[in-house]
Parts: C-alpha cells; sequence; structure tokens
C-alpha cells in the first residue's frame, strides 16, 4: 500500500493571483477557480513527482531488512514508524526494531531490522517544498496558473486541443522521475 495522504488545504497558488491573472474581478468564479487551483496543483504535484506544499503523510509498506523508498518526495521528517500484524493491529516498533534515512535528494528511506511479530510497518512523515505557496519556485506557480487559465477558459470546449507546451517547460526543471 502507498501513500496515504492529506491534500493540503491551500494551493500553492493564491486566488487572488489566479483572479489577477486572469483578469477576473468578480467573486463569482471562485469557487470554480479554487477547484481548478487544486486540480491543476495535483497535475503539477504527478508531473514534477514532488509535493508542492509540506504534508503529513502517512505510508504502509511491506517489512523489509532492505531500504524501502517512501513515496512522498522532499521528506523533511520521518516522526513515527508502527508495525502492523497479519491480523492488521498497529504497534509500537522499538527504536532499534527500524531505521530511517533522508539523503540529500530529500528522498525519505525505511529498513525493519527487527519485525517481530510486524508484516507490515507504517511510516508518519512529512513531505513538500515548503509551507506555503510562496516557498514553491515561481515557475511551477507560473504554470499552474496557466493550467488553470487553460481550463478556464476551455471549460465548455469539446474539441479543446490541450494544455499549451509552456506548462510542461515551465515544470520540467523540476521534474524527478523514479524508476521502479
Amino acid at each position: 500500500m502507498r501513500a496515504v495522504e492529506a491534500i493540503p488545504a491551500l494551493a500553492p497558488v493564491a486566488l487572488d493571483e489566479t483572479k489577477a491573472y486572469l483578469r477576473i474581478a468578480q467573486d463569482e468564479d471562485d469557487a470554480l477557480l479554487a477547484g481548478l487551483i487544486r486540480s491543476a496543483t495535483q497535475v503539477c504535484e504527478r508531473f514534477v513527482g514532488q509535493a508542492l506544499l509540506t504534508r503529513e503523510a502517512e505510508e504502509t509498506i511491506p517489512v523489509s531488512s532492505e531500504w524501502r523508498r517512501l513515496s512522498l518526495t522532499p521528506v523533511s521528517a520521518i516522526t513515527a514508524a508502527s508495525g502492523v500484524s497479519e491480523e492488521g493491529a498497529s504497534f509500537a516498533l522499538p527504536v532499534e526494531a527500524y531505521a530511517i534515512d533522508i539523503d540529500g535528494n530529500g528522498d525519505g528511506w525505511v529498513r525493519v531490522t527487527s519485525p517481530g511479530t510486524a508484516r507490515r510497518v507504517t511510516v508518519t512523515y512529512s513531505a513538500g517544498m515548503g509551507p506555503d505557496w510562496n516557498a514553491v519556485p515561481e515557475p511551477l506557480r507560473q504554470g499552474i496558473i496557466r493550467l488553470v487559465a487553460h481550463l478556464f477558459a476551455h471549460r465548455d470546449d469539446p474539441g479543446e486541443q490541450g494544455p499549451p507546451a509552456a506548462i510542461a517547460a515551465l515544470w520540467r526543471p523540476w521534474r524527478r522521475m523514479v524508476l521502479r
């Protein structure tokens, strides 16, 4: 089972910034724009392979003495690891039963050296580029705004050809690909 994460409540792009880009002054489209911002943010995160806003994540992985990479990146802290028995009961793993590491790329790693009755381990950690949208690099934010603008402008267009290539060009330098 991979990461079970809470989607951040705040998008990395302020609604006001998006409305200014679209030259929208009224508030009647705010709910639609907020939804488009959330969607565009998730598309950006999937494209770059990184969490934009720092958030707590919980991930359950099989017990292994080999290092296992956590799904979200960049990881800023690994805060807990608990064992899960075959029956599904959760219990605290002794600190000496597992090892954790965060490498220079921000990847979080976990391995279990003494699982006891654990068949899986649930890891709680924090991952993301920063605490708010101002911590997100400007090209990522600008790509999100452009994607929102595209989705907003073409929301009723059945012949729409897809987002502009400029969006991928803005995001590509931050793209991290993982081979599994």
